[in-house]
């Protein structure tokens, strides 16, 4: 598994800065949903684009988007607790510890910022949603895990995989009539900018315990020192 995580060491302000940014371009739409009582600026964009999505719809594409909306929140929400149970078995607590605390601190920002904004979803939703539409759990969910996977692997392919999905499951989103342009923007902005913000003080002691770990999982490490402490002469 050391061959797979490759965790690099970026400096602070390559994580501080795009990881504030990032959280300004989430809360200053949901300001605007809040100031402007559900009448934003960009609601003319929000409108155009779900017009757009509207043509795009064939019984192909339907499929694929089902398939996206079941894998999208749950799915991804299992994978994030399946990596960090992977993490642990492979002698990298502090990594999985960092994984978790990932996922848990999307989700539940992602839900107060749902209740606080309150935000009308789209008329016509092909598939059941529960209230607030600002931001999109699906896409929050969907891009912590993606960007968590970036920054543990740390190749480029990861990143290429990366921002295909997260576009893919935003697209996903709006095709369905599930949420508005700007509510699948702003969920990526929020748990992208969580998840560097969050690896700033766990990267150093990730990457050294990734280094350290090596190969063995935890009960492999635990039975060679037996056979160590067993092997020294008396």
């Amino acid at each position: 598994m050391i061959r797979v995580l490759t965790p690099r060491h970026q400096p602070d302000w390559q994580l501080v800065v795009p990881g504030v940014l990032l959280l300004c371009g989430f809360a200053v739409p949901a300001a605007m949903l809040l100031l402007g009582q559900g009448e934003p600026a960009f609601n003319g964009a929000d409108t155009r684009w779900q017009a757009f999505a509207f043509t795009l719809h064939t019984p192909f594409w339907d499929g694929v988007n089902g398939i996206l909306n079941l894998a999208g929140y749950v799915g991804m929400l299992v994978c994030h607790g399946l990596l960090a149970v992977a993490l642990l078995i492979w002698n990298r607590p502090m990594t999985a510890f960092f994984v978790a605390v990932t996922g848990v601190a999307a989700l539940a920002l992602t839900q107060v910022a749902k209740a606080v904004v309150n935000r009308a979803r789209p008329e016509g939703a092909r598939v059941l949603t529960d209230t607030g539409s600002y931001p999109s759990g699906h896409v929050s969910a969907t891009t912590a895990l993606l960007v968590v996977l970036v920054l543990l692997i740390g190749r480029w392919w990861m990143t290429a995989v990366a921002v295909l999905g997260i576009l893919a499951m935003m697209i996903s989103r709006t095709y369905l009539s599930a949420h508005w342009l700007s509510d699948v923007l702003g969920a990526a902005c929020l748990a992208a900018g969580i998840s560097l913000l969050l690896w700033w003080p766990f990267r150093d002691i990730c990457i050294q315990e990734n280094a350290s770990a090596g190969s063995r999982t935890t009960w492999q490490a635990k039975a060679s020192r037996r056979r160590q402490a067993g092997e020294q002469p008396e």
